[in-house]
């Protein structure tokens, strides 16, 4: 008697039966077309969300209607069985932080010793006003900000200053408009001290506050202030803020300056003026 180890058909069975298709986890991104095999709803996901405590995968079909189903197994996706997992969307590189300026914002930048070149303001608002904004950019191009005291002193400190290679001075004029008596000033300095050297530029405003958008401080525009009355006196009381004082005056720059956030919030006319300074003060020189 003898054993046969194949049996009397080989070919009566399989030895190796067919595999059940292996279920797979598949981030469910927004777009993915999927099957509920149960229902047989076909449509492409729209969200993830929970609801009751649970995931829930929303799909919409082609004629635009939804179905929201349980996150997990039980979905097909081009024929093959998929476990649908919460999506996570792919890190996105950190915004580069800016300054004040819209200039890039260089971390751990230390200020750079100051150059010889300058910029001059009229006066004490101007500065607070340019460095609020531009701060950050001048220490690390180690520019200096100087006041002035009034256009009328500019020949003067030219004089002392001498302006020439290596020491450029750019001014910052209020009410720098043709006619104007700070335009026939400007126009004297950069004939004797030479256009390479010296460079006034400025906006069209009587004072800088003019500069700082008017929705800033709740205008719509800022008002006209007649001969005779000081600007700063008479754009206060046109907000209903205390104008009796030099003291109210500070204050009242204090509040306006506060709402100044960026460059955002300052005119056109001049932020183009200090940018110009800026690359003229700093642009190396032969």
């Amino acid at each position: 008697m003898s054993f046969d180890r194949y049996g009397s058909n080989v070919l009566a069975e399989d030895p190796h039966p067919p595999r059940r298709p292996q279920t797979t986890d598949t981030p469910a991104e927004p777009g993915l077309v999927v099957e509920d095999v149960q229902t047989g709803w076909v449509g492409a996901i729209v969200r993830v969300e929970k609801s009751g405590g649970v995931h829930v995968v929303v799909l919409e079909d082609r004629h635009g209607k939804t179905r929201t189903f349980p996150l997990g197994a039980g979905f097909w996706v081009d024929g093959k069985p998929v476990r649908l997992v919460p999506h996570r969307p792919a890190q996105q590189t950190p915004a580069r932080s800016r300054t004040a300026s819209g200039s890039v914002a260089v971390a751990g930048a230390k200020a750079r010793v100051a150059r010889g070149s300058r910029i001059w303001v009229e006066g004490r608002h101007d500065a607070e006003l340019v460095e609020k904004v531009w701060g950050d950019d001048l220490r690390i191009e180690g520019v200096v900000v100087e006041l002035l005291e009034g256009i009328d002193n500019l020949a003067d400190h030219l004089a002392q200053f001498r302006p020439g290679p290596g020491r450029r001075v750019g001014v910052l004029a209020d009410h720098l408009v043709r006619g104007s008596k700070e335009s026939r000033i400007a126009a004297a300095a950069t004939a004797k001290f030479g256009a390479e050297h010296v460079l006034v530029v400025g906006h069209p405003y009587v004072d800088v506050w003019q500069a700082v958008k008017p929705a800033r401080v709740g205008l719509e525009a800022w008002p006209h202030i007649p001969r005779g009355t000081d600007i700063k006196v008479g754009s206060l009381r046109a907000l209903g803020w205390p104008a009796t004082d030099q003291a109210d005056i500070a204050r009242g720059w204090k509040r306006i300056l506060s709402q100044v956030r960026d460059f955002r919030d300052l005119e056109p006319s001049l932020l183009g003026r200090v940018e110009e300074l800026v690359d003229f003060v700093t642009a190396e020189q032969p």
